[in-house]
């Protein structure tokens, strides 16, 4: 029996370590060879799109796109041990990115009401059937399909403000030990916790969202379980199938898009994990004085206080 496990730790070593050698050359194949996966953008439905379609399908949530993209931040870490400024430098792009997306699809939350407001006129006091918006060729659905999009604004400010919350520390944390902990000890807890919490939640999450979004945008349909070898004897006769069913009658009709936030969600968290694993050895290098250090927060101007009581 010890013999056994023995052998098995030794495999898994030895496979993690032929992955990450591979890392390389997978990188560098798709680098030098763009043209085998990026062939399907000028969508000319000929064979050469298809199976690179199919390979950007495959290789989105494979094995070795995983080991290629944590090849990278490792080595970036691996730089950062021997340079913190441009660790630092990394932290503040891949927060900024955070703190950018967020702050611009939050503005989603106001479009959201004030569309619903527009719905409230249109149907109770104008009594209008539909809605056109929009200069010289307009947008002219039923008011149910305005009124289902408004779940599109909320699923915006869900998915695309979550890394940005984060950044900000507006997420609520269930505070057992943490605050009584030493400043080194706080940021030790942050970084197991970016890389056996965040990091395999989030490649976890992200091998089903992405097939599940490709069910929705091809046909035939693509599994996780499909090896490549099957799904280039699909790509011969894949076509674009994007999925327009609502779910009542002149109801909205884009629910593919929250497939597609959902990725794009996914993949934010896995990068800003990698993010607050830097900032957190850095602090913990660096001690209590870099608590903080170059965190773009948002801060509210005299005035901007919220009004939370009253006087009489």
């Amino acid at each position: 029996m010890e013999e056994e496990a023995a052998f098995g730790f030794g495999d898994a070593v030895l496979w993690l370590l032929q992955n990450f050698a591979m890392a390389f050359y997978n990188l560098g194949y798709a680098i030098t060879h763009p043209g085998s996966w990026l062939d399907w953008l000028s969508w000319e439905n000929t064979s050469e799109d298809k199976l690179s379609l199919m390979k950007v399908v495959y290789y989105g949530a494979s094995v070795e796109f995983f080991f290629v993209v944590v090849t990278v931040f490792l080595l970036i870490f691996i730089a950062g041990l021997w340079r913190n400024d441009f660790l630092w430098g990394v932290v503040r792009v891949l927060e900024g990115f955070a703190n950018t997306v967020g702050r611009f699809f939050a503005w989603a939350g106001l479009l959201m009401v004030l569309q619903q407001v527009i719905i409230v006129f249109m149907q109770r006091i104008f009594t209008r059937p539909d809605i056109s918006i929009g200069f010289g060729i307009p947008l002219q659905f039923d008011i149910s399909w305005f009124a289902e999009e408004l779940k599109l604004y909320n699923a915006m400010v869900v998915t695309l403000c979550l890394t940005y919350t984060f950044v900000q520390g507006g997420h609520v944390r269930v505070d057992l030990i943490y605050s009584a902990v030493s400043h080194r000890t706080k940021r030790v807890i942050d970084m197991v916790g970016s890389m056996i919490f965040m990091l395999p939640m989030a490649t976890i999450i992200w091998m089903y969202t992405w097939f599940f979004m490709w069910r929705s945008l091809i046909v035939p349909p693509v599994s996780p379980t499909d090896p490549l070898d099957r799904l280039e004897l699909k790509a011969r006769a894949v076509r674009w199938n994007v999925e327009t069913i609502g779910f009542s009658p002149n109801g909205f009709t884009g629910y593919f898009l929250f497939k597609v936030l959902m990725v794009i969600m996914v993949g934010m968290i896995f990068l800003h994990a990698w993010a607050f694993f830097y900032r957190s050895y850095l602090e913990w290098k660096e001690g209590p004085e870099a608590e903080g250090k170059h965190l773009d927060k948002d801060v509210l101007e005299p005035g901007e206080e919220a009004y939370d009581h009253a006087e009489f």
